[in-house]
């Protein structure tokens, strides 16, 4: 029995003797099914092909935790240390000894929490290994593949995980996407760890909001409104996305008021 990984977009099914004939993350049209189609491994086949975690600190209690070479969408989580227990911020789906080890010496993992479906990764794997509790917003519980014991889905619009750390559903990419406001991060200025539901642009002034990534479809004028007006009453000096150069490093909080405004303008609202 193995616990099948998709290829495409990194997310770990339950376990079973042969590989799911489909990934219904990957069929959605959010993501894509490669030209060679449906593809699929393991962590053991993972290991033995030469794959690896990298470690970046980003600054003080923030460390990133990557894959070469690069996986599935190539997404970076993020590891926030807190006295109040470590939070592991978004998951991938290949989880080495690099990993283990350097979350091991910054005081393991108390609680994973995941912006939305395309970064679940191999989360399961990684909670049973730490002892640690996932939260998932409740809109995007049919997304999981690998269900566990270990999963608490939430409802509402926000959820505090410490007394620094905030869970905030924006919507948009899916109905559960969410952010996490870390407001000791950037030496108390306040940090938004965002995923891609609010994706860092090219030009790392700017940030934007999408329906699809892979295949460039636009949110609705209505949800760039929303979230806007939901994101507008925090405080935050930097942004992380989901890869390890996709950051705003400052100003990050009018960065994303003034996309949010070009978007509508784009849109002719």
């Amino acid at each position: 029995m193995a616990a099948w990984i998709c290829a495409t977009c990194g997310v770990q099914f339950a376990e079973n003797a042969e590989p799911p004939h489909m990934c219904l993350i990957s069929e959605d049209e959010r993501e894509y099914v490669g030209e060679k189609g449906q593809q699929w491994t393991t962590l053991a086949k993972m290991h033995s092909d030469g794959f690896r975690n990298v470690i970046r600190d980003h600054e003080l209690h923030l460390t990133g935790i990557g894959t070469e070479p690069s996986f599935a969408i190539g997404q970076r989580p993020l590891l926030v240390q807190s006295k109040e227990g470590n939070i592991l911020w978004d998951c991938m789906g290949y989880f080495g000894d690099e990993a283990i080890a350097a979350i091991e010496q910054r005081g393991g993992i108390k609680t994973i929490a995941i912006s939305h479906p395309h970064l679940y990764g191999s989360m399961v794997e990684w909670a049973e290994h730490f002892d640690a509790r996932i939260y998932l917003h409740e809109a995007d519980r049919a997304w999981v593949m690998r269900p566990s014991e270990r999963i608490t889905f939430w409802s509402g619009d926000t959820l505090p995980l410490t007394s620094e750390a905030l869970l905030l559903r924006l919507g948009g990419h899916f109905p559960g996407s969410t952010v996490l406001h870390w407001k000791s991060g950037a030496n108390g200025r306040g940090c938004l760890l965002s995923g891609d539901t609010i994706a860092v642009a090219a030009d790392r002034r700017w940030v934007s909001f999408m329906y699809s990534y892979p295949n460039m479809l636009p949110l609705p004028a209505s949800e760039i409104s929303r979230i806007r007006a939901a994101i507008m009453p925090y405080d935050f000096e930097r942004l992380y996305g989901g890869w390890f150069e996709s950051i705003v490093v400052e100003d990050a909080k009018n960065a994303v008021i003034r996309s949010a405004d070009r978007y509508l303008r784009a849109l002719g609202m």
